[in-house]
């Protein structure tokens, strides 16, 4: 009986996924540089699937574009209760992170191409640009009450905007080919999703099917196929009674668990499998290297802050309720937790150039760590002061 309740509590804890997936990101770097690690990468490389389908992939591609869509589903689904019925649901509130992100994205990617303009690494200049939506969202949860909801709910939706952001560059400058004839019949695909909305269709059967299919459409357009997790995220029917739980609720409450103790996890595992070597050490003190350190720590924090202080001041946006500009300080910085993107965004960036790749891979590790626990110690300080005053 004990042992349930202890589950129960574990599972409840909005804190615990977090140190979940930090024990995963610790696991994965011993395992990376251990002697499993050609074995664990073997596995990661192996492809799995139905090649007559053409969806024979290699497990991290399952993992990163599959699974995670799955993530991107529930953070949408999130959003959109948000805008209509929660936090999100004025103007104000909701056009705050729609800045925040542009100035997360302009930002950094000016300070990186300061550093590269010119140089064999200038192609990275979107590398900074990302913000790791799950490992943010991750830190952020790990303070629990101490944070308020507007403000988690304010960097979630940040980083969706800045992830949708980062596949728009990925599709414009990164991408080979866009392979028009997926990407048209995917955008047919959400027009039925839409419209099957609009007919108040309430099963959710006939939503994830054609969900699939929007998905396998996108992955073969050359797109990052996790958008396809907002898109349907968004058609989703819910409702304003606080009595009958909508589908969306219903969706919603279903892959919570999953999502926070299997998929994320296991997404941290996958993506920091990094084996280090002494051109890593290096290449932070390269212009690369200080690049995407400057990009993502300083660059996030200025960029969000400095957009979302001007959206204010112009009477355009609000503060997230009960929130603090110390606040918006540490959530500038845990922005600057991009990671799985930005690797994804370097990979493209240097595709024959593996001690590039290295060395990028290092320095977004070390500005993301950076960024993690500096965002983590400034939102429980500021939360303490605030605590402090309302007592006063």
């Amino acid at each position: 009986m004990k042992l349930s309740l202890y589950f129960k509590r574990f599972f409840k804890s909005s804190q615990s996924s977090g140190i979940l997936l930090i024990f995963c990101v610790a696991l994965a770097l011993i395992i990376a540089n251990s002697s499993l690690g050609s074995g664990f990468q073997s596995l990661l490389d192996s492809k799995i699937g139905f090649e007559n389908l053409h969806l024979e992939y290699p497990v991290s591609i399952w993992i990163n574009d599959g699974l995670m869509a799955i993530f991107f589903l529930l953070v949408g689904l999130e959003i959109k209760r948000e805008l209509l019925e929660g936090e999100l649901s004025s103007f104000k509130n909701a056009s705050l992170p729609i800045f925040a992100a542009i100035g997360g994205m302009l930002v950094p990617a000016v300070i990186y191409a300061a550093f590269n303009s010119g140089t064999d690494y200038s192609n990275g200049w979107g590398i900074p640009m990302a913000t790791d939506i799950a490992f943010s969202l991750a830190i952020i949860s790990m303070l629990g009450k101490k944070v308020p909801a507007s403000l988690k709910i304010f960097l979630a939706a940040l980083a969706i905007v800045d992830d949708l952001g980062a596949i728009l560059v990925i599709a414009i400058f990164y991408t080979d080919q866009i392979h028009w004839m997926y990407l048209l019949s995917s955008f047919g695909i959400v027009a039925v999703l839409f419209i099957l909305n609009f007919l108040k269709v309430k099963k959710l059967i006939f939503y994830i099917i054609p969900g699939l299919f929007l998905w396998y459409l996108l992955h073969h357009s050359g797109i990052h196929a996790t958008i396809a997790g907002v898109l349907l995220a968004f058609s989703i029917p819910t409702n304003e009674s606080t009595t009958i739980i909508s589908p969306l609720e219903k969706l919603e409450h279903s892959l919570h668990y999953p999502v926070s103790f299997i998929i994320m996890p296991v997404f941290a595992l996958t993506n920091t499998n990094i084996a280090f070597n002494n051109s890593m050490i290096d290449g932070l003190f390269s212009s690369l290297g200080l690049g995407i350190i400057g990009g993502l720590v300083l660059g996030k924090l200025v960029g969000i802050n400095l957009f979302s202080w001007i959206a204010i001041k112009l009477k355009i946006s609000s503060l997230p309720q009960n929130s603090s500009w110390k606040q918006m300080i540490g959530v500038g910085l845990l922005a600057g937790i991009g990671f799985t993107m930005s690797i994804f965004i370097a990979l493209l960036s240097f595709k024959n150039e593996v001690v590039f790749q290295d060395e990028a891979k290092f320095a977004i590790l070390i500005a993301s760590v950076l960024a993690a626990v500096s965002g983590y110690l400034i939102l429980n300080m500021g939360s303490k002061n605030i605590e402090n005053t309302e007592e006063d």
